[in-house]
């Protein structure tokens, strides 16, 4: 496996214990979206290394927005 399957892989691991509530297949959908746009093209057509991108993203949203404890 490549570094960026096995990092992409990593994030979607950490992403899921972030969004425990969504499908992974939801999850996939949602960041094909983010890498390449709402189209058909664009779950079958996103590269590993934009789907990293976008997932990073993701996370990194997550972290700015959490709720923090008072």
């Amino acid at each position: 496996m490549n570094p960026v399957r096995q990092d992409l892989l990593n994030v979607l691991a950490e992403l899921s214990a972030a969004m425990p509530d969504v499908r992974f297949g939801q999850l996939i959908a949602n960041l094909s979206t983010l890498a390449r746009g709402l189209s058909a093209e664009g779950l079958w057509d996103a590269e590993d290394e934009e789907l990293l991108a976008a997932a990073q993203e993701q996370l990194t949203y997550f972290a700015e927005h959490a709720e923090k404890p008072e």
